[in-house]
């Protein structure tokens, strides 16, 4: 093995900070490293000593570097979140979203900026967020624009806030179903008024 280099199926500190860099300019080598000694990631070491970091590791990373940069989340808050996921078999990596929904990382990116796309703690998400993106693809196609996209995540903002004051989980399910089905009967009811 070459010094410096991961082992095959690890990336190197200097190769992750490379994936990092295009979403968070910021980031450094010893941000890398005063992370791991957070207990944030923990990657593998290489018989030499090298760090090793895995695809779930650098996702982590994304996670953490997110949770600062646009929610201002202490490293506290950002460790119990991630200790807190539990292993789910069904939740994807960024990668896998990626490959599964023909987006750009860049254009993931902006979407998460619009608020539009949330990862879940460990940088993960889910089934339900492949089926977003191909909505929103398919909206954009058809004219769409990103303010009109932000409009929505505000309003299932709004939809959400007074569904978080109920504390039976079986009740907000069924009320989050209300919700849709009667945000849909006044956008109806809304245009066949307004022709």
């Amino acid at each position: 093995m070459t010094a410096g280099r991961p082992q095959r199926g690890g990336s190197s500190i200097g190769a992750v900070l490379a994936q990092l860099r295009p979403e968070f300019p910021d980031v450094t080598i010893s941000k890398i490293r005063f992370l791991e000694a957070e207990g944030l990631v923990r990657p593998a070491r290489t018989a030499s000593g090298y760090r090793q970091f895995s695809v779930a590791d650098v996702e982590r990373l994304r996670f953490v570097l997110s949770a600062q940069r646009d929610r201002y989340l202490p490293l506290k808050v950002i460790r119990e979140q991630l200790d807190s996921v539990p292993e789910d078999a069904t939740s994807l990596s960024r990668i896998d979203l990626l490959s599964q929904t023909g987006f750009s990382a860049e254009q993931l990116s902006q979407l998460e900026r619009d608020g539009l796309l949330r990862a879940g703690p460990g940088g993960r998400f889910t089934t339900e967020d492949i089926t977003a993106l191909r909505t929103i693809r398919t909206m954009t196609g058809l004219g769409v624009e990103r303010e009109h996209l932000r409009a929505v995540r505000a309003a299932a903002d709004h939809e959400v806030v007074v569904l978080k004051s109920f504390s039976d989980p079986e009740t907000v399910r069924e009320l989050a179903d209300l919700f849709t089905s009667l945000h849909t009967l006044l956008v109806r009811a809304g245009l066949r008024q307004s022709s």
